[in-house]
């Protein structure tokens, strides 16, 4: 029997960085590829520079961190591609919240909240009914070191981090007995052309993370 063609990849959050790196990963697997971001203009920069490449994305503005935007984004994309078969979901911290524990508020709380955890909520809300539907799919969160090493100078990145840590593992406990895959990867570090992580790196593992559907967490250090 012929194989099955790969679904789309849809990534949230999706960059220059790790983002572009993951959509010329999948995108080399033969995967369609679909970007979220929050700024039009520069996801349109990011799919002329994918074009560049070969990698034709189509794309669909929405803040990470508004679950109905989220929603509609993943449903638009899906209109167009195709239901996801591979949710990345990857947003950039706000560096403004970076501060220590006791200048942090409650506000702070739940900007970062409603980023990394409300909008990851979303987004597996929208995707998870029609992976369930073909029986394959995988979800995959990537976040910073803070998960392996909370600092109280970076409060609310330690604080969601933990947060984050256990949305993922639940998921993966909940698809355990299903064709569908969870992974959470943390890199520790830097990550960015010339530093500790190349972007390339970051998307190698997760990809691993989704062929070989073995692993639910992973660290790169």
């Amino acid at each position: 029997m012929p194989s099955r063609r790969p679904g789309p990849v849809h990534i949230v959050g999706a960059g220059p960085g790790v983002g572009a790196s993951v959509a010329r990963r999948f995108a080399r697997a033969g995967h369609a590829v679909g970007l979220i971001a929050r700024d039009p203009g520069r996801l349109a920069v990011l799919a002329k520079d994918l074009s560049a490449d070969g990698v034709r994305a189509e794309w669909c503005p929405a803040d990470a961190s508004d679950p109905a935007a989220v929603g509609r984004a993943l449903s638009v994309l899906a209109e167009r591609q195709g239901a996801a078969e591979v949710l990345c979901f990857s947003p950039l911290p706000d560096v403004g919240l970076i501060k220590p524990v006791l200048e942090t508020g409650p506000g702070d709380l739940e900007q970062a909240l409603a980023l990394n955890v409300v909008g990851a909520s979303a987004a597996v809300r929208t995707v998870l009914p029609a992976m369930r539907t073909a029986g394959h799919g995988t979800l995959l969160f990537v976040t910073g070191g803070a998960v392996e090493h909370p600092n109280p100078d970076r409060a609310a990145s330690a604080i969601v981090g933990a947060a984050q840590r256990t949305y993922a593992a639940l998921l993966s406990q909940a698809l355990d007995d299903t064709p569908l895959h969870s992974a959470h990867l943390v890199v520790v570090g830097p990550v960015g052309r010339g530093l500790k992580h190349e972007p390339d790196t970051v998307a190698d593992r997760l990809w691993q993370l989704h062929d070989t559907a073995t692993e639910t967490y992973a660290v790169l250090m």
